[in-house]
């Protein structure tokens, strides 16, 4: 079990009275059952602290659930020492009063010199050293130990047989390190200095459990276990203080128990269905609820977004020019076949397999022909031959009579999510992934380089303004120092007329006096040397070339950007290269929440990813944001990661609304055109996924 400050630490035991269906709070890792939360939520935090030890390796800053792991894998470790080493070990710990290092390295020393049956050496044989393995210990009648030994090859492997004497096998180093021998040596003790085996242990491999003489002296029984004298001793000394004082200890019982009346307080983050409301909680908002009007059905919408998001994430690599997620949503519904936006989306998808040499799509790769509007129908068939999914495999027919269209939404998803499915494990995809994965490690170690040269920088503006003003104020007192050595000293020591107040009030005067001297003929300085530029340049340089240069001047003027814009350009540029799109985080029920840059909404999926939302509007996210109970773990990451990209969210609400609010204009002003009017009728913003064209399509 886990130490507490290097100490036992014991479990709460289940209360005795606990009916069936009674509901109660269990710790998992413990099983510990309780019946009051605060008293649960007290220990959940006492484990959660870095304060435990594991009992068998010693490392220490720990949680609970860590020293467990850390004594499990110690404990399978311990499973490498082999069972011949495991008595000498144990007699050798033993009551022995070394540290911890000493003992492991006086084990490690002794069991090497032992030879053991089912243990590997190195034999001389034919005036060379080969391997073996001792298989049975021989004694003969003049008293010298022979051994019987298996002769292994490079595969360890045996050979033949042999017989040798102990001077002919040559020590190999130990199966098992240092650590597990530590290890070893403190799950076989119950107390250090003297160390002590467990009694069942020491009964087993008929071990003494009586201490030997040199230490009788300095330790006794008590409850069947060592304890050592002095310290016996020490505690019955502070028996005697503490019954000297017996009314500071009566004030310090009834402290105690107030302790244990009062209740820690809880430290946050804790998990959020464990948050209770408590006075000092902040008035949360309502939770909006989310906008569900999809066209595909609500079981599929996963498989939208899914598609859509890597069709416009890598639409370079597909050679697919980039549409909307209403686009894409539109052409799924529609009962069309052979729309652009239908046919560019599967070809790309299908010339990405094609391109790649597994031998899943030689056959397709065999045809040697373009993929067209006419032909597209055959290779989706092809495909969908290939991987042999019944649901899929049904609707063949219906695609090659040319009705795509009349399939269903959910049907077209699946096609079209099998076929990214496949693109992700393309050579292709693969080496564009660690291509972008490249670029934004070279991205993020530039933005440490610029963070580590602008706090160079800055210290060192630092240094130059104190020496500034070190030099400054010496000058100044050099100054007072000589205008009063100036003004007091006359002839024969005799004192100027002129007053301190005078001469005080004159300092600044000429000091200001001095510095607009200065700084005018600095501003001289430089109008001549400009001027001496322009000229020479002048001579040099035509009317056109002189103008851009001045051009590249202020170009090159306008480059230091500030923090704020260097930051925006590296976030610009990491979004660009994307790997894989994250959720925003989890609330309190485990919904989580999506936001995609390309198209300006937050989506919330609900726990078994049978429900889906999305909010639309800056007043939506605000409303979001505030009904976060932020001493959650989850709602305190989702706080923080929509507070992160607020500004972003914000602005892409009101490009939404704005565009939205065009739309409904422009299709008013289709429906309001009058039939006696011939000019031409405007185009329904509505119907744009019908003229999708593939601006990025190879020839």
């Amino acid at each position: 079990m886990p130490l507490l400050k290097r100490k036992s630490f014991s479990l709460v035991e289940p209360p005795q009275d606990l009916e069936p269906h009674e509901l109660v709070y269990q710790v998992r890792f413990t099983k510990e059952i309780f019946r009051n939360y605060h008293e649960y939520l007290n220990r959940v935090n006492l484990y959660r602290n870095r304060v435990w030890m594991c009992k068998s390796t010693g490392k220490t800053n720990l949680t609970y659930e860590e020293a467990l792991v850390s004594e499990k894998h110690a404990v399978e470790k311990l499973q490498e020492l082999p069972k011949e080493l495991v008595a000498p070990a144990l007699h050798i710990i033993q009551f022995s009063m070394l540290s911890l290092k000493d003992l492991a390295d006086t084990i490690a020393t002794n069991l090497e010199e032992r030879l053991y049956v089912g243990s590997e050496y190195y034999g001389r044989k034919d005036s060379g050293v080969h391997l073996c393995k001792i298989l049975k210990v021989v004694k003969a009648d003049n008293k010298i130990t022979k051994y019987e030994v298996a002769w292994l090859d490079k595969n360890k492997k045996t050979t033949e047989n042999g017989l040798l004497d102990g001077e002919n096998l040559v020590k190999k180093k130990l199966p098992f390190s240092r650590n597990i021998l530590k290890s070893f040596i403190r799950q076989s003790t119950y107390r250090s200095f003297p160390w002590v085996l467990h009694e069942k242990l020491a009964r087993k491999h008929d071990i003494s459990i009586d201490p030997p003489q040199e230490l009788r002296s300095k330790i006794f029984f008590q409850n069947g276990l060592v304890v050592c004298k002095k310290r016996k001793k020490n505690e019955e000394e502070m028996k005697e203080e503490s019954g000297k004082c017996k009314c500071n200890k009566v004030g310090s019982d009834k402290l105690e128990d107030d302790d244990h009346q009062r209740e820690e307080p809880i430290k946050y983050p804790v998990d959020d269905l464990l948050v209770q409301p408590s006075a000092d909680d902040p008035v949360f908002s309502d939770r909006p609820l989310p906008s569900r009007d999809f066209s595909v059905p609500m079981e599929c919408v996963g498989d939208l977004l899914m598609v859509w998001d890597f069709c416009t994430s890598f639409s370079r690599t597909l050679h697919l020019w980039p549409f909307s997620l209403e686009d894409f949503e539109n052409v799924v519904c529609h009962k069309e076949s052979n729309l652009a936006l239908i046919v560019e989306s599967h070809s790309a998808l299908l010339r990405l397999l094609i391109k790649d040499n597994r031998k899943h799509f030689w056959h397709m790769k065999n045809k040697k022909r373009k993929i067209t509007l006419v032909n597209w129908a055959e290779y989706l068939c092809d495909f969908l031959e290939i991987i042999k999914i019944p649901e899929l495999c049904s609707n063949m027919t219906t695609i090659k009579r040319g009705h795509y269209g009349l399939l269903d939404a959910n049907i077209k998803l699946r096609i079209l999510k099998e076929l990214v499915n496949q693109a992700f494990e393309t050579d292709v995809f693969r080496d564009k992934i660690d291509e972008h994965i490249n670029q934004r490690q070279a991205l993020g170690a530039t933005r440490r380089e610029e963070a580590l040269e602008a706090a160079r920088k800055e210290r060192e503006a630092k240094e130059q303004l104190k020496i500034q003003n070190g030099h400054t104020s010496e000058s100044a007192k050099s100054n007072m120092h000589e205008s009063s050595e100036n003004n007091y000293s006359g002839e024969n020591g005799e004192i100027a007329e002129k007053s301190i107040a005078e001469i005080i009030a004159s300092q600044p005067k000429n000091l200001l006096e001095n510095k607009h001297s200065d700084a005018s003929k600095k501003m001289a300085e430089r109008q001549n040397v400009d001027v001496e530029v322009q000229e020479v340049n002048g001579k040099q340089l035509s009317g056109k070339e002189l103008l851009k240069q001045m051009g590249d001047d202020k170009k090159e003027a306008t480059e230091p950007r500030s923090k704020d814009q260097r930051r925006e350009y590296f976030e610009r540029e990491m979004d660009k290269r994307v790997i894989r799109t994250n959720p925003l985080g989890k609330d309190r029920h485990y919904n989580r929440y999506w936001w995609f840059r390309r198209d300006g909404r937050i989506f919330v999926e609900s726990s078994d990813s049978k429900q889906w939302g999305y909010y639309s509007s800056k007043e939506e996210l605000d409303a979001l944001m505030g009904s976060l109970n932020c001493k959650g773990e989850r709602e305190r990451a989702l706080h923080k990661q929509l507070g992160k990209f607020y500004a972003k969210m914000s602005s892409e609400f009101e490009k939404r609304s704005k565009s939205f609010v065009g739309k409904i204009a422009s299709e008013e002003a289709v429906l309001r055109r009058s039939t006696r009017v011939r000019a031409t009728p405007g185009v329904n913003p509505a119907n744009a996924f019908l003229r999708y064209v593939n601006k990025w399509k190879q020839d």
